[in-house]
């Protein structure tokens, strides 16, 4: 056959191979998973599927129950999303095929989860039962139940649950002023070490890239409870106490998110609670080093992943608003406004574009990082939650 004949054979079946894809045949059209992504559809139980390079919506899973508080990881190789449902609901979502998977309903009331970072473990916080669930991340089945018991009879809700090294994780207790770390590496022997006294009412928590210090924000105090998970014997330690002091306190109108932290160099970037401030952190010594005003009351504080900005959004009267920080000059440099209730920021993974849900405007709103320019919009209703698979590759996400 002629090169050009055999050229033109195989432009055919190429053709014919991704009709079939798109048909739903069982030869699917070949494609990678890097640059996928899912938004919560917070009012309807719906997972939207999202392109980041055609900047498109390109599928929608229904049948997730409710989604008002919903998170999302990925497994290692970004094929699945196992999302964490409010009324306790675990489904584990295939991106390509989109469609459900499985699905168990694991408490009455859960508000997250992380995935162990060999992939193979699949854990929930609840607050109703207060505790921790452990799944098989191949097969929902469950490896561990931690009841999140402090006193006899006494259960506490769970929050702040993330992956650490060596199939463990690390949570927050809020009704018990504590942080527990569970090791899984062995599911036939699965111990917990308890460090209590940490502070008032942590709230939520994060673990740093490098995954050595768990922070845990705390709402009863001023301050926050850090771990150093390096240390051969870990304590709690208390950093930023009193940053509030001397100020009459402040109704708190949503409460902030840790998860989404902001670290750039040295600094680090941390919604204050109740205040309209970023307090700006040294890294090494964790000392507070300077505070910059905002719109608002911060909820989330994420930084661009090359550091150079910092991107904040509001709890309410100001949550139609977004504001940049630029990490050279520590000063705001742009205020946009997306949308009603902006619910959740994204970043690409290099960081081109950051992707913002608007829920009562029901769209998300993909921006230009450089220009400040809106690139496209999506119709998704009621948006909150958005999260990229490049997540499955970062600790603590």
């Amino acid at each position: 056959m002629k090169r050009r004949e055999w050229l033109a054979t195989v432009a055919t079946l190429s053709s014919l191979a991704a009709v079939a894809g798109l048909a739903g045949c069982a030869s699917p059209m070949l494609r990678g998973t890097g640059d996928l992504g899912v938004v919560i559809g917070r009012a309807n139980g719906t997972l939207y599927i999202v392109d980041t390079t055609a900047q498109a919506l390109i599928g929608e899973v229904h049948g997730l129950g409710d989604l008002s508080h919903a998170s999302v990881v990925f497994s290692r190789d970004g094929l699945f999303a196992y999302v964490f449902g409010r009324d306790g609901g675990l489904t584990q979502v295939h991106l390509l095929q989109q469609r459900i998977v499985r699905r168990v309903m694991q408490a009455g009331n859960s508000i997250g989860g992380a995935i162990s970072a060999d992939g193979t473990l699949v854990a929930a916080q609840n607050y109703t039962p207060g505790g921790v669930k452990v799944f098989d991340a191949r097969t929902l089945e469950l490896v561990a139940d931690v009841p999140a018991e402090y006193a006899p009879g006494k259960r506490s809700r769970v929050v702040g649950l993330v992956d650490l090294p060596g199939r463990r994780f690390a949570y927050s207790l809020f009704d018990a002023d504590a942080i527990w770390v569970t090791d899984c590496s062995d599911p036939k022997r699965i111990t917990t070490h308890k460090f209590d006294g940490i502070g008032r009412q942590p709230y939520d928590a994060l673990v740093t890239p490098d995954g050595r210090h768990y922070i845990a924000g705390l709402f009863g105090e001023d301050g926050l409870a850090m771990l150093d998970l390096w240390s051969d014997k870990p304590t709690v330690h208390r950093i930023l106490g009193g940053y509030g002091k001397g100020q009459a306190p402040l109704p708190v109108y949503k409460m902030p998110h840790l998860r989404g932290w902001a670290v750039a160099g040295r600094r680090a970037y941390l919604p204050a609670i109740g205040r309209h401030e970023v307090l700006v952190v040294d890294t090494e010594t964790w000392a507070e080093v300077g505070r910059i005003p905002v719109a608002g009351q911060p909820v989330f504080v994420m930084a661009r992943p090359d550091g150079r900005q910092v991107w904040v959004n509001f709890s309410v009267p100001d949550y139609h608003r977004v504001q940049v920080i630029d990490t050279q000059s520590q000063a705001i440099v742009q205020t946009l406004e997306p949308g009603k209730a902006v619910l959740h920021m994204e970043f690409t993974p290099r960081g081109e574009t950051v992707w913002i849900s608007s829920r009562d405007d029901n769209r998300v709103s993909i921006i230009d990082t450089q220009s400040f320019a809106t690139r496209a919009r999506l119709d998704v209703p009621a948006p909150s939650g958005i999260f990229f698979t490049a997540r499955a590759a970062r600790v603590g996400f």
